[in-house]
């Protein structure tokens, strides 16, 4: 099975993900998207596939959406996919694909629904959180 993560390193919950497909035994292909940049066909077939529109795929925190005036809800999703090019930090994350489907991985143990086999327990977010324990069970 491939898994494509849309990842950023400095994010907890994107470092969280990428571990979780990691310990399911999945060697992810990782695009760091920071870098990269996205094109406007590629975000709109990822949130059509993930079910999101360009305003539920907003990343309004540690981002710059306030300061660009995009929280307002009278921007449409036009604005917003151009603002998300110019700023790809202004997507959420992580995005990520597989066989069983494209999610956004918020929270991480969203991840879970998409891997063919779950990891070994247990396993914890970095935060300390128990996500799977011991027997391999998830923790709600």
């Amino acid at each position: 099975m491939t898994i494509v993560i849309h990842h950023n390193p400095d994010c907890g919950t994107s470092r969280n993900v990428l571990a979780f497909i990691q310990a399911s035994g999945e060697v992810p292909v990782v695009i760091p998207y920071l870098d990269t940049g996205w094109t406007r066909p590629q975000l709109q077939a990822l949130f059509a596939a993930a079910d999101l529109t360009p305003r539920t795929a907003l990343r309004t925190s540690k981002s710059p959406a306030q300061e660009l005036g995009l929280l307002d809800l009278s921007v449409g999703d036009e604005t917003l996919l151009d603002a998300m090019l110019a700023h790809p930090v202004l997507v959420n994350r992580p995005i990520v694909c597989s066989p069983k489907g494209v999610r956004l991985c918020r929270p991480s143990e969203a991840i879970l629904d998409l891997l063919d086999r779950l990891p070994s327990g247990p396993i914890t977010k970095e935060d300390g959180t128990l996500v799977l324990d011991a027997a391999g069970n998830r923790v709600s």
